[in-house]
């Protein structure tokens, strides 16, 4: 599949932002860390918002016509996709509204910032599922059509902001080892379902040339295309990445997102380094934004055992 910058940000900052803002209200609920100041949880609300507002804004450059863009919403009760952009618009009014009351009356759990918090972590959760399942429901892709997608969305997204929060908490001095603590488990939560889904799109079984067309009594291949050169079909869905390369991408995407950002948490908590967690934020953003590139690059669509495919 074609992997385009866009999906690749909306997916990568959005998940980040809902994780971030579900664990900032997650962490005044349960206190860890005798819970955050004011002023961490404003830095780290706001910071949520930036990042849903950057997917966001990068999902409409991958709409054809992206002043089209509201009638994404409009099949809510069918599409995954319309789902997502439904439960993401409805997040800002609650995020807002927990930012605010928290600000006004200082207090995380005033019944102002109890409403808008429970509707903000209810609607992210719901916003990063709908968005993983917008892939694992196609059945025409093998490598998307798996519960794991929307496992992996959710623990990635909450990696990231975990990460980032442990972050704003370093930054500021306080104690962190609760936060550091979280961050890390939930970071190495993520590898593993990784890299189980690693080792089962790596399984062959997926579909082949006979069972497209249905004869499967003897060996079938392909003679020539239909056509003499490129076509939007082999443009968008015929994108490969040669094994050698894919290997050594899932090095980077295990070092720089899940190794080095939980190395370097525990590193700043324990010399006080606040800038270690900002490089481990970093990382983890260009880790995950290769796991993102290899997510699509390597998803092979049926339509290829048309263009020369045996197998996807």
């Amino acid at each position: 599949m074609h992997a385009s910058i866009s999906t690749i940000f909306l997916t990568l900052f959005s998940g980040a932002g809902f994780g971030l803002m579900s664990l900032t209200i997650l962490a005044n609920w349960l206190r860890l860390d005798g819970g955050l100041s004011v002023m961490e949880t404003l830095v780290a609300g706001v910071l949520a918002l930036v990042f849903v507002t950057i997917g966001m804004i990068s999902s409409t450059f991958h709409l054809a016509n992206p002043k089209n863009a509201w009638r994404a919403f409009s099949r809510w009760r069918t599409s995954w996709l319309a789902r997502e952009g439904v439960f993401a618009v409805a997040f800002y009014p609650f995020a807002l509204l927990y930012l605010g009351a928290i600000w006004l009356w200082q207090d995380a759990l005033n019944p102002v910032a109890l409403i808008g918090g429970v509707g903000a972590l209810l609607l992210s959760l719901a916003t990063v599922f709908s968005q993983g399942m917008i892939y694992a429901c196609l059945r025409t892709i093998r490598q998307w059509n798996t519960p794991l997608i929307p496992t992996a969305f959710l623990f990635m997204g909450f990696a990231l902001g975990a990460t980032t929060l442990a972050a704003v908490r370093l930054y500021t001095g306080a104690g962190a080892g609760a936060l550091v603590t979280m961050a890390v488990a939930l970071t190495v939560a993520a590898a593993i379902v990784k890299a189980i889904y690693y080792y089962w799109i790596a399984q062959p079984g997926g579909p082949t040339i006979n069972t497209a067309i249905g004869f499967t009594r003897a060996k079938v291949r392909l003679l020539d295309q239909g056509h003499t050169a490129g076509t939007f079909l082999t443009e968008e869905f015929g994108h490969v990445v040669a094994p050698q390369t894919a290997g050594i991408l899932k090095v980077v995407v295990f070092v720089l997102g899940f190794a080095v950002p939980g190395w370097l948490l525990v590193s700043a908590l324990y010399t006080g380094n606040a800038m270690l967690g900002a490089i481990a934020v970093l990382s983890a953003f260009l880790g995950i934004y290769v796991e993102r590139w290899l997510f699509w690059t390597e998803a092979q669509h049926v339509v290829n055992l048309y263009h020369g495919r045996q197998q996807c």
